[in-house]
């Protein structure tokens, strides 16, 4: 749940829903800045349970194509945290021809974009990042800023928004394609709805049960990442450099990052800077580490920080349990769950790397708040292609291969010298053709 834009594609057919009162869209008009979309608003209970009142008004864009061959496809941006609607055209242009054949439909989930949540010192500390650790201080204050309405903005409160979208729409069934979120939202939906769900494509695959364990699956990665981009030497030199600053969250946060240009090149060679630092030239480091961790710097807009601290808290499995557990006692039962992860599992990093990664840190002191619920080990048996880079850290290979492991009716695809997000701009010939064939078949 990283980085590069985390989306997901939701491909829409079938005709009207039974006769039942149905959510609807309202005040349609041409979108100002996505040419060929028309926006209108979809309105959502705060609490589908209806324990809370209120309601939430969700910017939705739709392609103007109502006839296209397919039907329609809804585009869910990830995070979380992000908005959907301003991507609009760049998702239709993504996804080319594929996108011709279906109708483009987008929102900004609950949270998010001009209705985002707004916390300024969290957003200020830690940007756009999930890694980076953020001071329990601005933590404490975004919770209390947000109050008890926090419950309410996990992923199954997304999940039920997509299911108000889709009878709003008046279609019967979808097709799934996630990226990132996008792909643990398409997993959690499909589990929900499974009638709903025809195909189903996840891309850069977060496990639909994330939680502490894939941490050093990750950790995992970075070595064997590392090994293809810039050598066996650069994961050696790295370990050496975590040991000798004690700085691996921020390590771990800046790698990851940089992974978005997959050969580690930008915006200086890490192989090199790693090997000046083992060597006592740290200031390369240095000057690497506040570069980038300035790309993370984002406004509310953008990515919520505060939406993502609601919904990731919910989401993961802690080794403290969920978000329910009361706040004392997290600490040691963290500080536990690294002591007994054998060092070898955890190179190129530690143990302090395993308690200290930003999410973790993010909701160590977040006040105890609804969970979202627990799901089945297995997936639907619905067709799936999974759809995983090899040079991809944020959402590794490892954990699509998790995925893969449960989805009765999967097939996991690996595209040799991708990072995260396979459908971008420079989608592979070897990506746009299991994708095109998996959507056509």
């Amino acid at each position: 749940m990283r980085l590069a834009l985390l989306v997901l594609v939701v491909l829409l057919a079938g005709g009207p829903s039974a006769a039942t009162p149905q959510p609807g869209l309202a005040g349609s008009h041409p979108c100002s800045h996505e040419a060929g979309f028309t926006c209108s608003t979809l309105t959502v209970p705060l609490d589908y349970a209806g324990r809370r009142g209120g309601e939430l008004q969700l910017a939705v864009a739709v392609a103007d194509n109502a006839d296209a061959p397919r039907g329609a496809l809804l585009v869910v941006a990830g995070g979380p945290g992000q908005p959907g609607v301003s991507y609009a055209a760049a998702i239709a242009s993504i996804l080319g021809t594929v996108a011709q054949q279906y109708r483009i439909v987008m929102y900004d989930q609950r949270g998010t974009g001009a209705g985002a949540l707004r916390c300024p010192a969290l957003q200020a500390a830690v940007g756009a990042s999930d890694l980076y650790p953020p001071p329990a201080a601005a933590v404490r204050a975004c919770a209390r800023t947000i109050g008890t309405a926090r419950s309410f903005y996990g992923t199954d409160d997304v999940v039920a928004d997509m299911e108000s979208l889709r009878q709003a729409l008046g279609v019967d069934t979808w097709t799934l394609d996630g990226v990132s979120y996008g792909a643990f939202v398409g997993e959690r939906y499909a589990i929900a709805h499974p009638g709903r769900v025809t195909r189903l494509v996840l891309d850069s695959v977060v496990p639909h049960n994330a939680g502490f364990e894939l941490v050093p699956l990750e950790f995992r990665a970075v070595a064997r990442v590392l090994r293809i981009a810039c050598g066996r030497r650069c994961s050696q030199d790295l370990a050496a450099v975590v040991r000798r600053t004690g700085d691996g969250p921020d390590l771990l946060a800046a790698v990851t990052r940089m992974s978005v240009d997959p050969t580690f090149r930008t915006p200086r060679d890490l192989a090199d800077v790693l090997h000046r630092a083992r060597l006592g030239d740290t200031e390369p480091l240095h000057a690497l580490l506040r570069t980038v961790r300035s790309w993370e710097s984002a406004p509310p807009e953008d990515l919520s920080q505060a939406l993502h601290a609601s919904a990731l808290c919910a989401d993961w499995r802690f080794p403290w349990g969920r978000s329910d557990a009361p706040v004392a006692g997290r600490a040691a039962s963290l500080a536990r769950a690294a002591s007994r992860l054998p060092a070898a599992e955890l190179w190129p990093f530690d143990r302090a790397t395993a308690s200290g990664i930003g999410y973790e840190q993010e909701c160590l002191p977040w006040p105890p708040s609804a969970s979202t619920p627990g799901v089945p080990r297995l997936l639907p048996p619905v067709p799936t292609l999974l759809l995983s880079g090899d040079r991809d850290i944020s959402t590794p290979l490892e954990w699509a291969r998790l995925e893969a492991a449960v989805a009765p009716n999967g097939h996991l695809v690996v595209i040799d010298g991708a990072g995260h997000s396979i459908q971008n701009p420079g989608m592979s010939d070897t990506a746009r053709r299991a994708l095109v064939e998996f959507l056509a078949g």
